[in-house]
């Protein structure tokens, strides 16, 4: 970490942003998940909805499927659509569940394999499948496959932005200008993710709490 000459700010690269988060909040335990099938099943009922609709539909899953691919699988729409209703926009959601399973069931659910199968375009195939947005695509490559990516969600942003860096209204925003470097291994993505948004949840509801966070007054620098 440099200190900004004449202030008493702190000038941080987003590894430093890292260390300092991991060192106040400690590790952050996530993706909080006993499978990697429940975390793809969170990854979708998240979307577009908050974390207390979502859990109600995890909690369905978790009751009908205990998050077992085999059982995930064989539920028809209408009883995905059940399940999947408590989060909003069930229809959607419940043809991406459908999709998603249904190409890992294609590779017997070997994450390892699939990796190695695609390399660097599993981003664009995961992409490709129906509901799957750039978000939940770096969620999956992140918590599931064990590729570091950044995962720039609203957190994320907004972090940045009360860090000093504007022009990050969307999530292609910021994923097009910052990647994680060689510096951080799957499981420090992972941590980092969970720790901005756990920030997030304390820090931000209203915005102006951010003033009196440990991070008031620093200043990112992108690399």
């Amino acid at each position: 970490m440099s200190f900004l000459i004449g202030s008493d700010n702190v000038q941080l690269t987003v590894y430093d942003l890292y260390q300092k988060l991991r060192k106040e909040m400690g590790p952050s335990g996530w993706w909080p998940a006993d499978s990697k099938e429940e975390i793809i099943i969170d990854a979708i009922l998240i979307q577009n909805t908050n974390w207390q609709n979502a859990d109600k539909a995890r909690q369905l899953f978790a009751d009908k499927t205990a998050f077992a691919p085999t059982k995930i699988c064989q539920l028809d729409i209408a009883s995905l659509e059940t399940l999947v209703r408590p989060a909003g926009f069930y229809r959607n959601k419940s043809k991406a569940i459908r999709g998603v399973f249904s190409w890992l069931a294609e590779h017997d659910f070997d994450y390892p394999a699939i990796r190695r199968q695609y390399g660097d375009d599993l981003r664009n195939k995961l992409l490709a499948l129906h509901g799957i947005g750039q978000e939940t695509a770096d969620v999956l490559l992140t918590y599931v496959f064990d590729v570091p990516r950044f995962i720039s969600d609203k957190y994320a942003r907004t972090l940045f932005t009360l860090l000093g860096i504007d022009g990050l209204a969307k999530y292609q925003d910021l994923d097009l200008r910052y990647q994680l470097d060689d510096r951080f291994t799957p499981a420090m993505a992972k941590d980092f993710h969970g720790l901005i948004d756990e920030f997030g949840k304390v820090y931000f509801h209203p915005r102006s709490k951010f003033a009196g966070s440990f991070l008031a007054g620093d200043r990112l620098i992108l690399h």
